[in-house]
């Protein structure tokens, strides 16, 4: 009688895992939230933004995603604030396998970033070209381009965690004098180090 219950049990937890991972590859789409900390290295700050990710995954390798994040911090130092805050959007793709209940991949998503105008005037130095914070002080939207790795966990069929970290470019507006004291004609590039965690459901 034994025997019979322990082959039964056996039976119905491998009935069980082959149920959930064929739930887990029929799930194409995820939808989920996310807490993100960027560090600039041309401001030399820390912002904290929340924000939503929706993805397509119309293979088990390859997925497609959108995302869009808020910082509602205000941007540059206490009374010479020259950003109210910034919205992200990012759309691209990640490659990786599934692995049992974990997914490493590598993603690539350009997109764009939105300074919101200066919440109060600053003062700015009369040269050519002007301090970055003075170009952005009026708003600006910049090309972004999100490049990095990360993992997503399934500890259900239906439901992931993620983790992610990479280099997001931003591609700021010129003339211009970064942060640096060298002085851009044209626009430039500058790194930011990105990460991210969010959860969310399949479907």
């Amino acid at each position: 009688m034994s025997r019979v219950t322990v082959t039964f049990t056996i039976a119905f937890v491998l009935l069980s895992w082959e149920r959930a991972a064929a739930q887990r590859d029929d799930s194409r789409f995820e939808a989920g939230g996310q807490l993100t900390f960027v560090t600039s290295s041309e401001f030399d700050t820390t912002d904290a933004g929340f924000g939503a990710r929706f993805s397509w995954n119309p293979s088990a390798v390859i997925g497609a995603e959108a995302e869009i994040t808020f910082y509602p911090e205000d941007l540059g130092i206490a009374d010479a604030e020259f950003s109210g805050g910034s919205v992200e959007g990012l759309f691209g793709v990640t490659v990786g396998p599934v692995i049992g209940r974990v997914r490493p991949f590598g993603k690539v998503r350009p997109g764009f970033v939105v300074f919101q105008e200066a919440p109060n005037p600053i003062p700015c130095i009369l040269i050519f070209p002007p301090p970055l914070s003075c170009t952005l002080a009026a708003g600006a939207t910049d090309f972004a381009l999100d490049i990095g790795a990360g993992l997503e966990l399934f500890p259900t069929a239906r439901m992931f965690v993620r983790l992610d970290a990479s280099d997001r470019m931003l591609r700021y507006p010129g003339p211009a004098l970064s942060s640096d004291g060298v002085a851009h004609e044209d626009a430039f590039f500058s790194n930011d180090f990105r990460f991210a965690i969010g959860a969310g459901e399949r479907f």
